[in-house]
């Protein structure tokens, strides 16, 4: 060692040493934990900043520090000032640290700071560890995950991977910016917290769960998953509902991780009402895909809280349903998958369960099951899958519900090179589809007016079960086959669009089309569900709607051709840039008939507008499609701000110039009528789209007499986002159309919105107005039979903002927690007990790391009287 004054050398106490040569002649007199002592910090000065040891040193020890003092006669090592010490991914840090070669511990004090692999980091007056910093104490104890949790603890003990905070404090709020000393949103104090990183699990031991610093809730044991675990078996947070139906019920989650890729959650809950209701939920995920299966099931202890078949499932023990959906990635191109719902009975959805979104709709109340292959290429698609439908209302006939096996449909498109083609070009598109269909029961549907049965006043049923000579006087009609039915169709097409001298765009196009179609009608089955003459409904009838055709193939082709011009206009200006468009279109067909299939399965729903009005064939589906000649022409204008805002605007026509209007022609739905394209002039279309700026849009589509321009199809979509205010608004009105179906004028608005008071805290509201009261004033009640009966003469005067669903919520969120209270009421119109609402309000509480609770309070149906009156 280098030389020293003899008066410093006698003076009692440790042998000071400062980095230089003599220090390296101290490494060998080191314990192994410290063999290796770097020292990178100057004698005087600032410390280096922290950073991680070179690789090489990964295990050992690395020191930097202002100074480091040995002292020979106690066996101790000290380091002062901006002490920093790495070892095996660990970074220790303080003013002081004190290494006992003794007894192999180390004592850090003075802004002690202890960070470990994985990011957290703990904060102490004083730290007590072995030379590995595995076992130890530690005084005053704050800790920062990696997750942004904190653990407090005035005293704490290390003993290798699970640490002991004595009167520990645990939360994952972070401190209040502008007050520190603030109490977080919410604490978990408990006498005794261990926190096994082994196992990866929290435990409480005396812990009580403090909002505000205020405790609210006891616990004398539990235990929850450490905040870096994404999945760990275990127990979740308990579940609570009440419906009048069931009861209270509580049900408590177990979530088994079975392996990484597939889990297990069971749900047992308990009803004071009814029978033990069991839950269970497999998740699997592979390679290629993933897929997921859902069972629950109930045995019944008090049928006589739900209603009467066949208004309910009064008459049903075992209850329950089966649940699953997935998808596989053959390859690159090609997927397969299912989505399959398989319920006990149709009302086990709407008794069992809070929320379903198959229930929310007062017009389609439907589960679903598909399975399917579908592959995509670069330019090519091909999608085949089967269907099965479950009706969940109580009108539905289950044997009319249809089976689609199978549904494909397949596109594929060319590029046609001019210089291998005598200069023709363009685009050949390749279209087909096949679609197989049976069902038990024919649909029929009564109209003009509408007709319900006389014993149950559920099931739709005409007095007459014939089509009318003059369909515009038809009172019955056929939507679906009790039989078995086969359609096929292609379609080959092409054009090429040209740019003429003076900035016109031609498009022409031409196209052949061949359908062939199997009708196999059943003429014996019917339904026992009797109409107001005491006849059941008949399979062979079916045979009035399609001129006594049965067991034959029906087939046709259909060239057609045509064109279509464009011509843009641009101009500039100080407001922005407009681009004015004037559009024509000729499209020639044969003049053959539109319905070669004698049926119409899935052309039934047909909606003119300005999104079809430039199509070949304005049919929905593939059963129905254009004849003869007819001239499409409108314009469209569009103006664009500097800002990126817009103004566009469309408005058109469509006129049957020669043959036969398809439109015109009735099917066994009676589609195309009533449509705005039955007449040789059709009505006008038109949109306008309005979108100044990136926080206000509204867009208005519309459908009008070309007389008086009399509206007869409005839709309005608005929204308005500008902080902290958020609105979105859709309208309808539409006229009504007897002649398929819709006896009165149909007009709603639903509005929905979210306004956030402050960073934290938030109002949701949503309503849909009936402003028709079609529900409403349709709904009228005879006293004597107590059946809902629609169709009959109107004498209720509901108001016109008629509510049909009201839903009100509030909440909290930030980084921790998430609280929100909702108010749901959806309109019902139940045949048995007439026009009510469902209630329900749902409570949901979020601590992060900690799990969600929720509980949910059906509040039962609200009779209304809205103007409804009852018929003697």
């Amino acid at each position: 060692m280098e030389s020293r004054r003899r008066s410093r050398e006698s003076r009692p106490g440790p042998e000071r040493i400062r980095s230089g040569p003599a220090s390296s002649r101290l490494l060998s007199r080191l314990s192994p934990a410290l063999a290796v002592l770097l020292f990178a910090a100057p004698v005087v000065g600032r410390a280096q900043p922290l950073a991680a040891p070179p690789p090489e040193s990964a295990q050992r020890m690395v020191v930097e520090a202002k100074e480091l003092a040995y002292d020979e006669r106690r066996n101790v090592v000290t380091a002062r000032g901006s002490v920093q010490i790495f070892y095996k991914g660990r970074v220790l840090e303080a003013d002081r640290v004190v290494y006992d070669r003794n007894t192999q511990r180390v004592f850090a004090e003075g802004h002690a700071k202890l960070t470990e692999k994985d990011g957290s980091i703990a904060y102490a007056d004083r730290f007590d560890f072995t030379d590995d910093f595995k076992n130890g104490f530690i005084d005053s104890l704050q800790v920062e995950s990696a997750e942004s949790t904190h653990f407090t603890s005035p005293r704490a003990e290390r003993a290798g991977e699970v640490t002991t905070f004595e009167q520990g404090a645990y939360t994952a709020c972070d401190a209040c910016q502008n007050d520190p000393s603030k109490p977080r949103l919410w604490t978990v104090h408990a006498k005794r917290i261990i926190h096994d990183n082994d196992e990866k699990v929290i435990y409480y031991e005396d812990a009580s769960l403090e909002l505000f610093g205020t405790p609210i809730a006891y616990v004398p044991y539990f235990w929850s998953a450490d905040p870096s675990v994404k999945r760990k078996s275990g127990f979740l947070n308990p579940q609570l509902t009440y419906r009048q139906q069931l009861g209270f019920g509580v049900g408590v989650p177990y979530y088994w991780a079975i392996a990484p890729n597939y889990d297990l959650t069971i749900t047992p809950t308990g009803f004071t009402r009814q029978g033990p209701f069991l839950a269970a939920e497999f998740r699997h995920r592979l390679e290629n895909g993933s897929y997921v299966i859902r069972a629950e099931g109930t045995h019944v202890s008090d049928p006589s809280a739900f209603t009467i078949a066949p208004y309910g499932a009064r008459n049903e023990r075992w209850r329950g349903s089966i649940y699953s959906n997935g998808e596989f990635a053959i390859n690159d191109y090609w997927r397969f998958g299912w989505d399959a719902t398989v319920l006990s009975d149709r009302y086990f959805l709407q008794d069992y369960k809070q929320y379903n979104s198959f229930l929310q709709n007062y017009f389609f109340r439907e589960a679903s099951s598909t399975v399917y292959l579908t592959g995509q290429g670069p330019r090519s698609y091909f999608d085949l899958r089967g269907y099965y439908f479950q009706g969940l209302s109580a009108s539905d006939v289950q044997a009319q519900q249809p089976v689609v096996h199978p549904l494909l449909d397949y596109n594929r498109s060319f590029a046609v090179d001019p210089a291998k083609t005598f200069g023709i070009g363009g685009q050949i598109t390749l279209d087909a589809n096949f679609t197989s269909t049976s069902a038990s029961i024919a649909n029929y549907e009564s109209i003009q007016p509408r007709t319900l049965d006389s014993l149950y006043g559920l099931y739709n049923v005409c007095q007459l079960y014939s089509p009318s000579v003059d369909p515009y006087k038809s009172g019955c009609l056929l939507r679906g086959v009790g039989g078995d039915y086969q359609h096929a169709t292609a379609m080959a097409s092409w054009q090429r669009r040209f740019i003429d001298p003076i900035g016109g765009a031609w498009t022409p196009f031409a196209f052949t089309r061949v359908t062939g179609s199997y009708l196999n009608y059943d003429s014996t089955n019917s339904y026992a569900a009797y109409n107001s003459v005491g006849q059941p409904i008949p399979n062979s009838a079916q045979s009035l709607f399609v001129n006594g055709a049965d067991s034959v193939f029906r087939g046709q082709a259909t060239p057609g051709g045509g064109v279509e011009w464009r011509y843009p206009i641009l101009a500039r200006s100080n407001l922005g840039d407009l681009v004015v468009e004037p559009i024509a279109q000729v499209v020639a067909r044969p003049n053959q008939s539109s319905i070669p299939s004698l049926v119409n399965m899935d052309a039934q729903s047909l909606v003119f507008d300005d999104s079809n009005l430039f199509e070949w064939s304005k049919y929905s589906g593939y059963d129905r499609f254009e004849t003869g000649t007819r001239i499409n022409y409108g314009g469209q204008g569009t103006l664009t701000f500097a800002n990126g805002g817009f103004i566009n605007a469309l408005v058109g026509q469509s006129r049957q110039l020669a043959g036969k209007n398809g439109y015109s022609t009735a099917d066994a739905a009676n589609v195309g009528l009533s449509s705005g394209l039955d007449t040789r002039t059709s009505d006008w279309v038109g949109r306008l789209a309005i979108a100044p700026s990136s926080f206000f849009s509204i867009v208005g589509k519309g459908r009008f007499d070309p007389d008086g321009l009399r509206g007869r199809r409005i839709d309005v979509i608005a929204s308005f986002k500008l902080d902290p205010l958020t609105v979105n608004l859709q309208y309808a009105n539409y006229a009504s159309q007897p002649v398929i179906g819709f006896d009165q004028r149909r007009q709603g608005m639903s509005v929905n919105g979210r306004y956030d008071i402050t960073k934290n805290y938030f109002l949701t509201g949503s309503a849909t107005f009936d402003m028709s009261r079609y529900l409403y004033n349709s709904l009228t009640v005879s006293p004597a039979t107590n059946i809902t009966l629609t169709g009959s003469t109107i004498t209720g005067s509901a108001p016109l903002f008629s509510v049909a669903a009201l839903g009100l919520g509030g909440g909290y969120h930030d980084e921790c927690t998430t609280v929100s209270v909702n108010y749901s009421s959806v309109f019902q119109g139940n045949t048995s007990t007439g026009l009510s609402r469902n209630q329900t309000i749902m409570v949901s509480l979020q601590l992060r790391t900690l799990g969600d609770a929720k509980f949910n309070y059906g509040l039962g149906s609200l009779q209304l009287n809205d103007g409804v009156r009852t018929q003697p």
